[in-house]
């Protein structure tokens, strides 16, 4: 008789909701009268990631010292289930800011795409050896994919979604040659096994670290290989930005902490000093481009790239400080990148053509609500006080410092610095130039309707930008014990 290997159902509930979440949802383009699938595919894919919710909520909490389950391939332990709040909660608003979106009749395969992404980014945040961490990235990948080019009649997300493939697929590729050499090196594909295999100095194990690495940095849009992201994000949907912007970079991000901290510990002289390389590529290649940027999506593209640098710090530090910061900033960004996205949605649908800085003139006056909200998510990303932003960034920093890398603390208060123009470009925008100055023909049908699924979203995230500030102590608190067995 073969015997099959347990497998710990509970902890794979959140990625079996949401894939369950996805076949009914794709189920529903084929069995639900057009008029209803929209609602019924939307309830569907938000009833799975609020099910995922409640299962990574409860996991952290019955998961305090973690272990590894279906043989030791996948991870229980509340750094998972830390990350999979945050993508979960990603998701779940990413499919109310999508409810109001253009995509001809492919509501169902839109929302079953949307929860497949979710699940597959759950699963790769618990990956535990490099096989399903692989496995883990194509799966929410290939859904990124078809998500882009969803709209055929958009020429620029089918273009978005050839690029993101062709890059996309490139740098998995970087990945999966970089687990084949250290699998070469070590023997080993299980991360506490190749950190116990001793070959620090083995030049192939280096080499295979390093495309590790490249392909990681890929996914999370940090310089210099970050070419994919302004074309991609501007290209497709924009609620598909949104969730990329949000649950990519910090699924990619909690994976290389992973990884690099649990699999490769002795060469860590190696990757931190690589990765604060990374990140200072980042912050300059991205507030710089941002300067010149005439569109909000394409200007808030290179801010994700230069998010991405402030996050490799945090990384770089090798540091239980730095890993806490981490974690606590994904809150506050996660939230800020979908509030700000969400905000452009709703600009897009008003004037049917691309946001730029031009016409954003007056929308603070228009809509009160969400004029205030991305004056705070601007703000936040800025690291203004009174939002998440400014506590992630001053607990960024003091890993650093406390390091002893005063020099990239030096060059992340600078970018700040710089920062600062384009942030406060989009607040000028929206408040300080008057409404006649937009030269566009009105919206057809009248005024634009008050999307409430929208508008709803973008006060969760106002909610969470804001409240992440004052709820410091709980959220350092989960974060800590999130990331203490990394560095026992």
């Amino acid at each position: 008789m073969i015997h099959g290997p347990h497998i710990d159902w509970f902890a794979l509930a959140g990625v079996n909701s949401l894939l369950a979440a996805s076949a009914l949802a794709l189920l529903s383009a084929v069995l639900v009268p057009g008029p209803l699938r929209r609602p019924v595919a939307a309830s569907l894919c938000a009833l799975g990631y609020a099910t995922a919710i409640g299962f990574t909520i409860a996991l952290y909490v019955k998961s305090p010292h973690g272990h590894g389950v279906v043989v030791d391939a996948f991870r229980r332990d509340r750094l998972a289930q830390f990350a999979g709040i945050i993508l979960a909660g990603s998701g779940l608003l990413a499919t109310a800011i999508s409810y109001r979106e253009r995509m001809r009749e492919h509501h169902g395969e839109y929302y079953a795409l949307l929860a497949a992404a979710g699940g597959g980014m759950l699963f790769f945040v618990g990956a535990n050896n490099l096989m399903t961490l692989f496995l883990g990235l194509e799966w929410f990948s290939i859904s990124l994919y078809i998500l882009c080019a969803i709209d055929r009649d958009r020429l620029g997300g089918l273009e978005a979604a050839l690029k993101y493939l062709v890059i996309g697929g490139f740098g998995s590729a970087v990945l999966l040659f970089g687990s084949a050499l250290v699998y070469g090196a070590t023997g080993q594909l299980n991360f506490d096994a190749i950190s116990a295999a001793g070959q620090a100095h083995d030049s192939l194990l280096v080499f295979g670290l390093a495309m590790i690495i490249a392909g990681l940095a890929f996914k999370a849009s940090a310089a210099p290989f970050h070419m994919w992201t302004p074309d991609v994000y501007e290209g497709a949907p924009t609620p598909v930005t949104a969730f990329m912007a949000a649950a990519t970079k910090a699924a990619a991000l909690v994976v290389m902490l992973r990884v690099l901290v649990t699999a490769f510990p002795s060469q860590a002289h190696l990757w931190t000093v690589a990765l604060a390389a990374i990140a200072v590529c980042s912050l300059v290649i991205g507030n710089l481009a941002a300067l010149v940027q005439k569109g909000v999506k394409r200007m808030l593209a290179y801010s994700s790239i230069s998010q991405a640098g402030f996050m490799l710090i945090a990384v770089s530090t090798d540091s239980n400080l730095g890993a806490r910061a981490l974690l606590y900033y994904l809150i506050p960004y996660a939230a800020m990148s979908l509030g700000s996205f969400a905000v452009v949605a709703a600009r897009e649908r008003e004037l049917g053509v691309p946001v730029t800085f031009e016409n954003m003139a007056g929308f603070g006056w228009e809509r009160p609500l969400l004029g205030v909200s991305m004056w705070a998510f601007m703000l936040g990303f800025a690291g203004f006080p009174l939002t998440g932003g400014f506590v992630g960034k001053f607990y960024i920093f003091a890993a650093a410092y406390d390091r002893g890398w005063t020099w990239l603390v030096i060059v992340g208060v600078a970018a700040t610095a710089v920062s600062l123009y384009y942030y406060l470009g989009v607040i000028r925008a929206m408040y300080f130039r008057p409404a006649e100055e937009l030269q566009l023909a009105p919206v057809a049908g009248g005024s634009p309707p008050r999307e409430l699924l929208l508008q709803t979203a973008v006060t969760a995230a106002l909610v969470v930008t804001v409240g992440s500030f004052f709820a410091v102590q709980p959220l350092i608190d989960a974060a800590r014990h999130a990331t203490e067995f990394l560095f026992l």
